[in-house]
């Protein structure tokens, strides 16, 4: 809103000062500043709400070190890093680009799936919330509407990298004239980085292009099911999910400003997406909300973000990285919640598949998720026999250490367009 009204001001009376908002890099760091203001300040007194309520977390005792001293903890904290998000995002952006639509229509959507499912642990007493399947059916229909937006819009498009030509001796990246609708996107360590889903199913003919948006959307539609459930999985321990997220979502932020001008898309010889900068405000309010909340959720953590925040935040960083076509990116510049994921996922079949052959399940890890895994002391599980020491890891130890891998994957990320 303010962004229109700078506009208006500076358009009819050239009012000094105005056409500061014109500019991605100031908008976004007053977007940080008031989501950053926000979350802690406004976050206290809803910390203190949830309080008076009683809307306190339901802890499993599972034998882990400190677990039980987080009984009582509220909970659904995920509504101020909603808030955060969203207030500078209507303060500051401009409201009609359909990236930033995009991206509200998605921190409401996962946000009202993830409230709803905290509210029935909370109020209604069930530990199992929200039935499963609707968390899935929830998902799914957000990846059918952005990726069937991102398929329809004709704001959508992209600005190909064509071919690279020499200029005195200088690597010059020649872009294609036009600006088009395309299913191509960004791969990690090759030299000519694009792929077109399209290719795919190139032996089609005239209907490639069809079924490849076809295969865009259902990739689309996974992505955001899988990021979204990773960081629901990682959100375990004190400010681990938090942090995390916040390192991506600065990491996506660049990403999103080099490729939305074609001189830093051009020096980095990937695609130029016009339109795509006020994603940079977004990130900007992300990680801002982020940081703020982490304040109170550090160990020992004074709230919960739920799956309110957990859910949103994961569906978020899945439709940004959709939006500026780098989602093949997202197993590096997300490994935290990958390998997060992925040890729930081995250590429920290894389990299932020891206890039908020996007719007793036997684990992986000491627990799953990873996290849990270094945080208890039992010695049972096969990755635990080769684990030194073989005693628990201190909670606040585990986060920093996980913080410290998901900076490293994320750097690693930002050079992979270097890397070919």
């Amino acid at each position: 809103m303010l962004y229109y009204l700078f506009d208006y001001l500076d358009k009819t009376f050239d009012f000094p000062g105005t056409r500061l908002f014109t500019y991605v890099t100031f908008r976004s760091g007053i977007a940080f500043i008031i989501a950053l203001i926000f979350s802690t300040v406004t976050g206290k007194k809803i910390i203190e709400f949830l309080q008076r309520k009683q809307i306190g977390e339901i802890v499993r005792d599972l034998g882990l070190e400190g677990q039980m001293s987080k009984k009582g903890t509220p909970t659904m904290g995920g509504v101020i890093i909603i808030l955060a998000i969203l207030i500078p995002c209507l303060l500051v952006s401009k409201l009609g680009n359909i990236y930033m639509i995009l991206m509200i229509v998605t921190t409401l959507f996962l946000g009202t799936i993830g409230f709803l499912d905290d509210y029935i642990k909370v109020f209604k007493k069930d530990k199992e919330g929200l039935h499963g399947k609707f968390k899935i059916i929830g998902q799914v229909g957000l990846g059918l509407i952005v990726g069937f937006v991102l398929f329809k819009s004709p704001n959508v498009v992209i600005r190909e990298n064509i071919q690279t030509i020499t200029v005195n001796d200088t690597e010059v990246v020649d872009y294609s004239p036009l600006n088009i609708k395309s299913t191509q996107t960004t791969i990690p360590f090759v030299k000519n980085n694009n792929f077109d889903y399209a290719d795919l199913v190139g032996f089609m003919g005239d209907n490639a292009q069809t079924i490849g948006w076809i295969i865009f959307i259902l990739i689309t539609i996974f992505i955001v099911t899988a990021v979204s459930n990773g960081a629901n999985l990682t959100d375990g321990l004190d400010g681990l999910a938090t942090g995390c997220s916040a390192i991506i979502g600065t990491t996506l932020g660049i990403l999103a400003y080099v490729s939305s001008h074609i001189d830093y898309a051009s020096y980095l010889n990937i695609m130029y997406i016009p339109g795509s900068e006020e994603l940079v405000v977004f990130a900007s309010a992300f990680i801002g909300a982020t940081i703020g909340f982490l304040w109170y959720n550090a160990f020992p953590a004074q709230v919960f973000m739920g799956d309110t925040g957990s859910l949103t935040i994961g569906g978020i960083i899945g439709v940004f990285a959709v939006a500026i076509h780098k989602e093949l990116l997202l197993p590096i510049i997300c490994g935290v919640f990958f390998i997060e994921s992925l040890s729930v996922i081995l250590q429920t079949m290894y389990f299932k598949f020891t206890k039908k052959k020996y007719g007793e399940g036997q684990r992986i890890f000491r627990m799953a998720p990873l996290h849990h895994h270094f945080q208890k002391a039992a010695s049972s599980g096969i990755v635990a026999k080769f684990q030194k020491p073989s005693y628990a890891i201190p909670e606040s130890k585990i986060v920093v250490r996980f913080w410290i891998i998901c900076i490293m994957l994320c750097v690693i990320s930002i050079v992979t367009l270097k890397i070919r």
